[in-house]
């Protein structure tokens, strides 16, 4: 039974032994909690009930108290107030008695609880005579029913005082008893705590070495194959149809191949050896005609009358979106290779726009572009061509492409004393401060996208490091860049200043 047991638990797949494992472990777990819990509530509700009789007896008493200090106060001043404090009082007491037992019973407590309920019946009846008694001015009423209940009162405080102390030596064995539950639950929990530490571990072990064991017999065979030793290396044995089971059958598999997968390998490089010659012959051919078909692709005059071809046949097919799409990326290219040593502002905000309608295509709206421009004058300075594209390009691909937050870029045009300033700023992952004075001074290559590198093919060729170069030299060797970032995830903005003098009136 044990063996065919074992059987069964080998061809289990690893992720449900697993599961077994973890599942029965915090089954036990949850079990011996579910004692604990239900030992310790019993035992904390067995604790509170203990003493709640003697707790309600000492309020009983405080009332009672209450009741006959201000019942004095008032037959001595005879004041509002003091009648008021008399009616609360009394109300509470009466509501303390409500849970008073006052039926027939041979319980000595539960009598004494009897007798308390009833002198303290009366006791109320004679403090209520009292009261009115004074209220009518009848002396000789009120003093007696005063003596009359205070002699009660003082019946009752002895009672209630013997009753609580004989409620509290009960009490105190049923403490030294639940006391003693208490040591053994905790007893208890320690040989529960170390049973299961022992079946888990044991669980464990029994579990990992079940998968383990196969492991190390395949690891040893694949071991000996990766060393060239094919003739020592062993089949490994199966123990059971699970992941590992299944590895090992084609690793069993491969190794039986391999030397005829070597025969037929050796036979194949023979015969690519003959070809060789041939074959760089026709390479040489084919990537001739290649670089003919390249040149011919990247024809100016052959690229616009392609995309305005399709641009045509948009409009007349009636795709609006597409004919827009079509007619600013021939403007995104006819700016590119035109002649633009220098253009004004305005022409290369609308190369902005051109450019975010085209990534808007690509990413379905998720380029987020709002401008901001003071006074519309402004637009006529001139500078080089080819500046603010590349900047929002890299707020693109390296401030908000990849965020988790909607990423957002804005292009701001405003007037500062005797100077333009032109700000492209985004919420983006941020730049630290050491890598933007990097590449304010140059050095740092890795944003510079002309460099031949991965993150350089998401550029335009540009770069940040090629603007920022051109601005000095249109400018004279001026610093006109500011890189602004408070820091990761802060956003970044970049600020390009324009003398005011290069602007048109």
């Amino acid at each position: 039974m044990q063996r065919k047991m074992n059987k069964v638990f080998a061809n289990m797949p690893i992720r449900f032994k697993l599961s077994l494992l973890v599942g029965g472990i915090m089954l036990l777990i949850l079990i011996v909690n579910v004692i604990l819990y239900y030992n310790l509530n019993l035992f904390t509700k067995q604790m509170d009930e203990i003493y709640v009789g003697n707790v309600t007896l000492n309020e009983l008493e405080d009332s009672l108290d209450k009741v006959q200090s201000s019942m004095a106060e008032y037959l001595n001043t005879k004041s509002t107030d003091s009648l008021n404090d008399y009616y609360l009082a009394e109300q509470e007491y009466n509501k303390l008695l409500v849970g008073m037992e006052y039926k027939v019973t041979d319980n000595k407590l539960k009598l004494m609880e009897r007798n308390i309920y009833n002198m303290s019946q009366n006791y109320l009846f004679l403090t209520a005579d009292t009261i009115e008694a004074k209220r009518g001015r009848n002396v000789e009423k009120y003093k007696d029913y005063y003596d009359q209940s205070t002699l009660i009162y003082s019946y009752i405080k002895t009672y209630i005082s013997s009753l609580n102390n004989s409620r509290f030596r009960a009490n105190t064995e049923s403490y030294t008893a639940l006391a003693s539950a208490v040591a053994f639950l905790e007893l208890f929990s320690i040989i529960m705590f170390v049973i299961m530490v022992a079946f888990s571990v044991s669980l464990v072990i029994l579990v990992t070495r079940n998968i383990t064991q196969p492991l190390k017999e395949l690891s040893y065979a694949a071991d000996k194959v990766s060393a060239g030793e094919l003739e020592s290396a062993p089949q490994v044995k199966v123990h059971g149809k699970d992941e590992v089971g299944v590895v090992t059958e084609a690793f069993n598999q491969m190794v039986s191949s391999i030397p005829g997968y070597l025969t037929r390998l050796k036979e194949g490089m023979e015969k690519e050896q003959l070809l060789k010659e041939k074959e760089i012959l026709m390479e040489a051919h084919l990537k001739d005609a290649q670089l003919k078909y390249l040149q011919a692709q990247i024809n100016p005059h052959f690229l616009f009358n392609t995309l305005n071809a399709g641009s045509q046949l948009a409009m007349m097919e009636q795709a609006d979106r597409t004919y827009d799409y079509i007619q600013d990326v021939a403007a995104f290219f006819r700016y590119n290779i035109s002649k633009n040593d220098e253009v004004t502002l305005k022409n290369e905000i609308e190369l902005v726009d051109t450019y975010i309608n085209i990534l808007n295509v690509r990413f379905s709206g998720d380029i987020h572009f709002t401008k901001e421009i003071e006074d519309e004058s402004l637009l006529m300075v001139h500078l080089p061509g080819m500046i603010l594209q590349p900047i929002v390009e890299n707020s693109v691909n390296y401030g908000i492409r990849d965020v988790e937050w909607e990423g957002k870029i804005t292009l701001s045009v405003y007037g500062v004393d005797d100077n333009v300033c032109v700000s492209v700023s985004d919420n983006g992952v941020g730049m630290k401060q050491e890598v933007i004075n990097t590449i304010l001074s140059g050095e740092y290559n890795v944003l510079a996208a002309d460099e031949e590198t991965e993150e350089s093919k998401k550029g335009n060729g540009v770069g940040l490091k090629n603007v920022i170069e051109r601005l000095r030299i249109y400018f004279n060797g001026k610093n006109n860049v500011e890189i602004i970032s408070a820091g990761k995830d802060q956003g970044t903005e970049v600020v390009i200043t324009i003398p005011f003098d290069d602007k048109e009136e």
